[in-house]
């Protein structure tokens, strides 16, 4: 590989990286409180996962970690619209470390099977792909809710109840929302040579 070349593929990650980065910064401020919990509805697992998909498990990785450094900052990109180290503080911060996660273990299973357009016809891929994100939201919760638990004096279970029950459906969505657009724009990508 050329010297050009490579700073060329520099370029391109980077650039790749500053996009996915903005689209976090985008879409994880947009948050929905809901009556019986203190932890919203975000739509920041959507952006990780489709990070993963464009970039791979290494920059979507490295991607988040910018948001999260710049939302620790004080850029008001972490959930309604806050910002500081006083998130990560707050009842909601197991989550913040716990994207760190979901990315990682996603990405593991996004890496090691991907999906070729369509992807109907590739249902063992489909399941794989969904269990890493399965996984990877897993951990995510109990990072969540052992800070939880422990910001609110709850019990584990008691914390469960209010930090991830309500969320599972919404959160399965936001799965099979990603995997196929995410699993297009990565074949897409491909084609072009950009991935």
């Amino acid at each position: 590989m050329t010297k050009s070349k490579s700073l060329s593929d520099s370029i391109k990650i980077m650039a790749m990286i500053s996009v996915l980065t903005a689209l976090t910064c985008i879409l994880a401020p947009n948050s929905f409180a809901i009556p019986v919990s203190p932890v919203p509805i975000s739509l920041t697992s959507i952006a990780i996962f489709l990070a993963v998909y464009v970039l791979g498990t290494k920059y979507a990785t490295v991607s988040y970690f910018i948001y999260l450094l710049l939302g620790l900052a004080g850029l008001p990109i972490f959930s309604g619209y806050t910002g500081g180290p006083a998130k990560l503080a707050g009842p909601t911060g197991g989550y913040l470390i716990g994207f760190i996660f979901m990315a990682i273990i996603a990405g593991i299973f996004i890496d090691k099977f991907p999906l070729k357009t369509p992807i109907v016809k590739q249902p063992k891929r489909i399941a794989l792909h969904m269990t890493g994100m399965i996984l990877g939201t897993l951990v995510c919760y109990l990072f969540g809710t052992v800070w939880l638990a422990v910001q609110l004096h709850l019990g584990f279970q008691a914390a469960l109840m209010i930090g991830v029950v309500p969320y599972i459906p919404g959160d399965l969505a936001k799965m099979i929302f990603a995997l196929i657009l995410g699993s297009e724009i990565r074949s897409a990508l491909t084609k072009a040579g950009l991935h």
